[in-house]
Parts: structure tokens; C-alpha cells; sequence
């Protein structure tokens, strides 16, 4: 049995890597800087320890032809969404057009991609069927089996976190679940259907996505009867049953794009899924309240907006990572341009080349002060030993201070201070 992992992404690789450590991989990406990186023994995604690729019996490569000699295709490639907010199932479709041309008689395909209900079925077997001329349960299985990787989360990782299989008929189903728990300390659960685990995996961040739009509706409703929201949220968490919940930007490659395939397919359906779309509106227009914010802040000061300075600390779509796909700190920083505003951006994990070819910004390695307004945005553990004397000392008279995060607010006495 030789197993290929078709994308080594930040759910792929480490995938690639688990099941290297017992059978013989393959790991394909048409992306050949990632193959590059990987074939030294580093993660390309900056997600894994050099240590994660020692005694694997992989091969990295962006020739497909190396696929032929495989039993079971792995596809873990990204489901993004296009700029009208529809599912944009190219990538998908690249990848079961390249496993079709090398399907055989008894293999097996799993789908690990986040889609909505019936897609695998629906979108991805027609591919495999009509390309390879073989018939699914007839002469080869597929299986969907979801990601459920935190990127950044050293904590819940790949091996101890449940695995949700499925496949398309009971046979598959036990064949993939047998392969997952060869890897999966924490075992896995067998879905009846293979729509059931597409739907379980769409829900998990539908789910965060629609209370984080609770929070942050909250958050600007107290902000406007002028108490802290992280003093009512402290308050209200002391009941048992209290989720919780905080208000933040929603960005990256899951939680702000998954709920778009699930109200694509609800629409599909003759439904209009107008709680999911809202708290999407909510958590999409939160870049805007927030440089409103700024812009309130730098008014208070007699300085006239076209002439403030603002240093924004953190440009990743989360703390600790290096990922900056779908960002909603860059919306900040483009609408406070948009007021003329002179912005400077610095994170420790980004790189400013990736950030100059996906929005045309850039880093800057050290602050330019004074500043008008610093907007700690992205929870980086580099930030957390700052203090007001710090932030004060790179601005100009007062000064202010905007806590996306809620990091300081017992902490900012001197300076104008407001956070989410």
C-alpha cells in the first residue's frame, strides 16, 4: 500500500508526515517552493518542527506521474471562496482530475477538503468516474474524512483530536476508518454518510463564526452605553453555562470563508440562511468599526486625520502564525488609508514579501515613531510583555491605544484606550 497526499498545505503535510511514519507516501504539490522546503526537512507552512519529518518514508514531488504507482489518494487542497462569496471548487477539481488520471481498479479516494453537503458526491466522484472510466463501489471508493487542524494550536493537534470518517459504502467506510486509526490516538467516529461528516465539518466553524458575530454586535452595542465589553463578558461567564465567546476580526481560510458553502448549498436548496449571512455581514464590517475607532481616536487629539501616523502590531489572520490568507487586519489598514492616513505594519511571523504580493503592503522591522494611534491587532505572544510605558513611548503627546484583543485593559491608564 502506498498512500498519496495530493496538497501539503498546512492540513496535508502533517497528514503526509503521520502516515510516513508507517507506509510508503507520496507527498504532491503543484506549488514546487513547498517541495523545495519540505525535501530539506522544513515545513513550508512554518506550522511543524523539523523533527516531524525525521525517519518518514516520503518522497516529495511536483510530478504526478509518481502518483501512478499509488492505492490510496489523500486530497487536501484549499476551498475558497471567489470575491462574490461563492465556493470556488477549482482547486478541488484540479486535484481529482490529476488522481483520476492514475486511478486503478481497487483504489481508495478520501476527500479531506472542507465543502458543503453533497459536494464529494455530487462534484468530485463524477470527475474521478469520467476520467478514469471506472465506476465508484464498483471498481474504487472514496471517503471523506474532514480536517480538523488548528493552525498555531500546539495543544490539539493532529493525533489527539477525533477524526470524523465516512465512506461510500460500508466497505470504504471500514477501510478508512482502519487508516485513520493507524494514525489517530484519539480514534475516530464513523459517520452513516459521507454528506453527514461534509455537514459536521461546515457546522464546527458556522458555528464559532455565528457567535463571534454575536459577540461582536454586543461589543458595539456597549461600546455605545459606554461599558467595557470585557468587563461584561468576565461578569456573565461566572454562569456554568455561559459560552464563551469573544468579540474579534474573523479572517483566515476557515471561519470566514466555510459559512459561504454552507448558505451556497441552503440557497441551492430553495433557503435562505439569513442567521449565517448576518453574522457573516457582522464579522465582514468589523474592519470598518474598527478603524472608525482609530479615526475617533486620533480626532480627540486635535490631530488632523490626514496628517496622523499609525503602527498596526500584527497583520496575520491569528496569533502566532505566519498565514495572512483572508486577514481582516488588512481591511483596517486599508480603510485607514483610505482616510489618508500613514500606516505602518509590523509582525514578527509575516513575511513582507508575501504581504507586498497578496495586498501591496509592507512591513516595517522596527517602529517609526511618534505615532497617533497603535493598534495592537493579532495576539502574538511577542506582544504580551508590552506595557502603556512602551506604547507611550512610541507616540506622539497622549497617545492611543486600540486592544483588538482586549489584552490591556486593566493595564492603559494614561492613554486614550479602547478595545473590542
Amino acid at each position: 500500500m502506498k498512500i498519496a497526499l495530493v496538497g501539503l498545505g498546512y492540513v496535508g503535510l502533517p497528514i503526509a508526515l503521520e502516515f510516513a511514519g508507517i507506509f510508503d507516501v507520496i507527498g504532491f504539490d503543484i506549488d514546487q517552493r513547498k517541495i523545495d522546503i519540505a525535501s530539506m526537512g522544513r515545513d513550508p507552512n512554518d506550522e511543524l518542527d523539523p523533527g516531524a519529518f525525521v525517519d518518514k518514508n516520503i518522497t516529495f514531488t511536483s510530478d504526478e506521474r509518481l502518483l501512478k504507482s499509488c492505492t490510496i489518494y489523500v486530497i487536501a487542497v484549499p476551498t475558497p471562496v471567489t470575491r462574490f462569496k461563492v465556493p470556488d471548487l477549482r482547486p478541488l477539481q484540479s486535484a481529482s482530475k490529476t488522481v483520476a488520471k492514475y486511478l486503478k481498479k481497487g483504489d481508495l479516494v478520501i476527500y479531506e477538503s472542507t465543502v458543503y453537503p453533497g459536494c464529494t458526491e455530487e462534484d468530485c466522484v463524477p470527475i474521478l468516474e469520467d476520467l478514469s472510466g471506472l465506476k465508484l463501489n464498483e471498481d474504487f471508493k472514496v471517503g471523506y474524512s474532514p480536517e480538523r487542524i488548528n493552525p498555531g494550536d500546539k495543544v490539539h493537534t493532529l493525533t489527539n483530536t477525533v477524526k470524523v470518517v465516512s465512506g461510500s459504502d460500508e466497505a470504504a467506510l471500514e477501510q478508512v476508518a482502519n487508516l485513520y486509526e493507524s494514525i489517530i490516538t484519539a480514534g475516530v467516529h464513523r459517520a452513516p454518510s459521507i454528506k453527514v461528516a461534509e455537514a459536521s465539518k461546515i457546522i464546527e466553524n458556522t458555528q464559532r463564526d455565528v457567535n463571534i458575530a454575536l459577540m461582536n454586535e454586543l461589543s458595539i452595542i456597549f461600546d455605545r452605553a459606554g461599558i467595557n465589553t470585557a468587563d461584561v463578558l468576565a461578569a456573565a461567564g461566572t454562569k456554568w453555562n455561559f459560552l464563551k465567546f469573544y468579540p474579534g476580526l474573523v479572517g483566515g481560510h476557515c471561519i470566514g470563508v466555510d459559512p459561504y458553502y454552507l448558505t451556497h448549498k441552503a440557497i441551492e436548496l430553495g433557503y435562505s440562511p439569513e442567521m449565517i449571512l448576518t453574522g457573516r455581514k457582522i464579522n465582514d464590517n468589523l474592519s470598518k468599526h474598527v478603524a472608525k475607532k482609530a479615526v475617533n481616536l486620533i480626532s480627540e487629539q486635535s490631530v488632523p486625520v490626514h496628517d496622523a501616523r499609525v503602527l498596526v502590531l500584527g497583520i496575520t489572520f491569528k496569533e502566532n502564525v505566519s498565514d495572512i490568507r483572508n486577514s481582516k487586519v488588512v481591511d483596517v489598514v486599508k480603510e485607514l488609508q483610505s482616510f489618508g492616513i500613514s500606516v505602518d505594519i509590523m509582525d514578527p511571523h509575516a513575511a513582507s514579501s508575501d504581504l507586498e504580493a497578496s495586498y501591496g503592503l509592507s512591513l516595517v522591522s522596527e517602529p517609526r515613531a511618534p505615532y497617533d494611534c497603535i493598534i495592537l491587532a493579532v495576539k502574538h505572544d511577542e506582544y504580551l510583555s508590552f506595557d502603556e510605558d512602551y506604547f507611550k513611548s512610541l507616540s506622539r503627546g497622549k497617545g492611543a491605544l486600540i486592544d483588538i484583543k482586549s489584552q490591556f485593559t486593566t493595564q492603559i491608564h494614561d492613554m486614550l484606550y479602547w478595545s473590542l
